[in-house]
């Protein structure tokens, strides 16, 4: 199931450590995952668990403890808000109920097109930023005005379409 490449890195990270102590790479292997499939699938779960020598529910504990994991598909950007005090007093919940007209959904949805979706986020450790956010749990975005989620959300749209188009070549 696994790319050359994503197996190389799941092996990479699992050197880490003591060979008894593998199963401390199941976070890493869930991102490895999650990065090549764009969400950790049954079948994802079922492969780290074997490479790690795990019960496969302990890795599914894992992937839904965390919310960085996405158990369900989701669409080509994931946005999280951050609505934890800090945030929330300095505009986060302003900034996902805009995300959530301008965009037309509410959290844990789907745009139709696929495009994104919206999700409530925990702390996300930039109280000073706030309101942040958090693209596909890589790209932190802070003080997010309305004009910046504007600005965001065009940006997403023509890398979306970039994406669309080199996957059709």
């Amino acid at each position: 199931m696994f790319t050359v490449q994503a197996r190389a890195e799941i092996d990479r990270n699992i050197a880490k450590y003591p060979a008894d102590q593998k199963q401390s790479a199941v976070m890493a292997a869930l991102v490895v995952a999650q990065d090549q499939l764009g969400w950790v699938t049954p079948e994802s779960i079922q492969e780290i668990a074997d490479i790690l020598e795990m019960q496969p529910i302990a890795v599914q504990e894992v992937a839904t403890f965390y919310n960085m994991y996405d158990t369900k598909p989701v669409g080509k950007f994931k946005l999280a808000i951050c609505t934890n005090l800090p945030c929330e007093l300095s505009g986060g919940t302003r900034a996902g109920e805009y995300l959530k007209k301008k965009l037309g959904i509410d959290y844990n949805e789907t745009t139709p097109c696929g495009t994104f979706t919206l999700k409530e986020g925990e702390c996300m450790g930039a109280c000073g930023d706030a309101p942040v956010a958090i693209v596909n749990n890589k790209t932190m975005c802070s003080w997010m005005t309305n004009d910046k989620l504007d600005a965001l959300i065009d940006d997403l749209k023509v890398k979306a379409q970039e994406m669309t188009k080199g996957s059709a070549a």
